[in-house]
């Protein structure tokens, strides 16, 4: 009798704690959309990534040449010449390898720069998020652009605006619907 009324009085305290709560989302890929130095820095990195794939189909190109020209030559060639002509191309597709990783790998060059201009105003929004928060007695604040589904949101519980307002930002009138 002791552990079911110490269930029940548990299940009360509990439910009378969780009734009070309040959540909210917002869409931080919207907001940071909204921001002009969040366009301005994916602009740079995709003028950045941009680049290194132009380096790096030249260098496709360099290999494909040295193909074309090994199988033109393979006959005038001995088998030595032959195979260090070889060694060379695989050298040339082991170094395009290890410049591919270094730029588009994981923590590579395009990591590390979009690390280095994108956290900053991740950090931002999150700041305006929790400020928002405080303001608005909210305990918790999903982020419907990330990995957490939400079959269904209630407009009332968007907080988005009000994000949107702590950056000094503001929505345009078709981006409202």
């Amino acid at each position: 009798m002791k552990k079911l009324s110490f269930f029940l009085a548990l299940s009360a305290f509990l439910a009378y704690n969780s009734y009070g709560q309040r959540f909210g989302y917002v869409d931080a890929r919207f907001i940071l959309s909204q921001m002009p130095e969040y366009t301005k820095a994916e602009q740079e990195i995709n003028a950045l990534s941009d680049s290194w794939q132009t380096e790096i189909s030249t260098m496709r190109a360099g290999i494909q040449q040295m193909y074309d020209a090994l199988k033109a030559e393979e006959v005038l060639l001995t088998k030595e010449m032959y195979e260090q002509r070889l060694a060379k191309i695989k050298a040339k597709e082991e170094e395009l390898k290890d410049y591919q990783r270094k730029t588009f790998g994981y923590e590579g060059l395009l990591f590390l720069k979009r690390q280095e201009l994108i956290k900053p105003l991740q950090d931002k929004v999150y700041e305006a998020v929790e400020d928002v928060a405080k303001k608005k007695r909210v305990q918790i604040i999903f982020d419907k652009s990330s990995d957490l589904v939400m079959i269904y949101t209630d407009p009332r519980f968007d907080y988005t605006d009000y994000v949107l307002e702590e950056l000094g930002l503001k929505m345009s009138d078709e981006e409202k619907f």
